[in-house]
């Protein structure tokens, strides 16, 4: 009989023997994590920014909508009291930011607390961490945008004496067709960030260095106006009231871990990435509490009701005169807009690190030769987070994004523990004091910032992580580089 050669490989397309379990623990080696930093479809992110522009960063994606627009809905919840509410809100965020910090400084990568629970916790745990990224980063830029939108007018108002038509700046359930101003911000941001993400950081820098100068000159004329008797009734809906606000005043905190997400576009990772997020917070609190404390003095806190843009009314009340409100409104239009270019940013890195694991579609990971950036991935988000801007309430934005974010962020410091239990000789460039002290701190504030949040937060929640789930059982968990490929069988030898 001829001899016709080996007989091909039969693939054996029968379940890989890895059990349900173990392809939902499975973990991602802090080794290949770092190995594989920058690394996309088709090219790599490139290595250009400095400490300093890590910073502004943080502070640019933190410092904005939280303290020029939420301000107004905190302070009917809290009275007076929303300075400590403030306090509250950057205390959980101190301790997820100490954890962040350590962690950031082991893992220099992409994905932020994604990558760490990946590394720690485990895939499913990962997956869940990145779709809570998702709501967080993708919904801030949505809610931050319509805090735009109600600047742009305050600032038309002042000067030429116009406004954009409801029916065009509010969403649908505002009594609203579009908010056109809020997708114009998104869009706009999404220009700068195709250009390259040296480019993108040094406008951030600029837009920051614009909104720290707006709120300073805030509390310089708004302090003219002081009334200690504001403070009389400190806490007039006791502590359940500052509770309500503290959580939904941790929006305000939303932020700072962007620079986390800049891991692999970072000149040197392990040295500026825990002192970027550390020295960004430090700045960032001191302003929320310093701003608030002149608003309260200046205003009765039950004049805030219904009041987004109430740092420039306060302004315009205490000087007598329309310019300096005009001024700061001209402030919060360009330091919102820098929001949403950070977020955006941190948004869209996120995805590039879950595209590269095989978490969600190969598209989101392809690198642009000529920028170094995730092009297609950027403008797919940009027109996602857009449409949201565009169509969603405020309100509905802000209690999302802090659900997720939270839950993200408790995450972030059960990750601390254990790699501190798996891994302790691993190089840290920091490490949270005292500890498991603060990390177990942090975790119990998030939690706890978690449950203070309304029925309806956690219906949305709810769903977005059901949505999630289906998603990463029907694709994630059969994409995953991670999983075991199809076993090949040698067929049997012809005789």
């Amino acid at each position: 009989m001829l001899d016709h050669g080996a007989a091909p490989p039969v693939v054996d397309t029968t379940t890989p023997k890895t059990s349900m379990l173990g392809a939902l623990t499975r973990r991602k080696p802090v080794e290949r994590l770092v190995n594989e930093g920058g690394q996309g479809e088709g090219g790599s992110l490139r290595r250009s920014l400095s400490m300093w522009q890590l910073t502004m960063i943080s502070i640019g994606a933190t410092l904005g909508t939280g303290i020029f627009v939420v301000l107004g809905d905190a302070v009917p919840q809290a009275g007076p009291a929303v300075t400590l509410a403030f306090v509250i809100a950057g205390l959980t965020a101190l301790f997820s930011a100490l954890s962040y910090a350590e962690l950031a400084g082991a893992i220099p990568v992409a994905g932020s607390s994604y990558s760490y629970a990946y590394a720690t916790m485990g895939e499913l745990v990962a997956w869940v961490c990145g779709w809570c990224l998702v709501l967080e980063y993708g919904v801030s830029v949505a809610a931050v945008a319509v805090g735009w939108g109600e600047y742009v007018n305050e600032l038309l108002d002042g000067t030429i004496g116009v406004t954009i038509p409801d029916a065009l700046s509010s969403a649908p359930g505002e009594g609203g067709i579009i908010n056109l101003p809020a997708l114009i911000v998104v869009l706009l941001a999404m220009v700068f960030l195709l250009g390259g993400a040296k480019e993108s950081a040094r406008a951030n820098t600029i837009m920051v260095v614009v909104k720290i100068a707006a709120l300073v000159l805030f509390c310089t004329i708004g302090f003219m106006g002081f009334k200690s008797g504001n403070y009389s009734d400190f806490m007039p809906l006791g502590m359940a009231g500052v509770s309500a606000a503290g959580a939904s005043l941790f929006f305000s905190y939303i932020g700072f871990d962007a620079a986390s997400t800049a891991g692999e576009e970072a000149k040197n990772p392990q040295r500026d990435l825990p002192r970027a997020i550390m020295l960004s917070l430090i700045i960032v609190t001191t302003l929320y509490v310093l701003v608030a404390a002149v608003a309260v003095g200046a205003w009765n806190w039950k004049d805030f009701e219904g009041s987004k843009a109430s740092l420039a009314a306060i302004m315009n009340d205490v000087s007598g005169q329309t310019f300096w409100g005009t001024l700061l409104a001209a402030g919060a239009v360009i330091s919102i807009a820098s929001v949403v270019l950070t977020v955006l940013y941190g948004q869209t890195r996120v995805l590039f690190a879950m595209s590269r694991d095989g978490l969600v579609p190969k598209v989101f990971g392809k690198v642009s030769t000529k920028t170094g950036t995730p092009r297609v991935n950027t403008v797919i988000v940009s027109i996602f987070c857009g449409v949201l801007a565009a169509a969603i309430p405020l309100g509905e934005l802000v209690d999302a994004t802090s659900i997720g974010t939270l839950f993200a962020f408790a995450l972030v410091n059960i990750a601390v523990v254990i790699l501190r239990k798996t891994r302790p000789d691993m190089k840290r460039t920091f490490r949270v004091p005292l500890g498991w002290l603060f990390p177990v701190l942090g975790f119990g504030f998030c939690v706890y910032n978690m449950f203070s949040l309304g029925a309806s937060t956690w219906t949305v929640f709810g769903c977005w992580m059901a949505a999630g789930l289906v998603f990463y059982f029907l694709y994630g968990m059969r994409r995953s580089r991670l999983a075991p490929a199809p076993a090949v069988a040698e067929a049997p030898a012809e005789k």
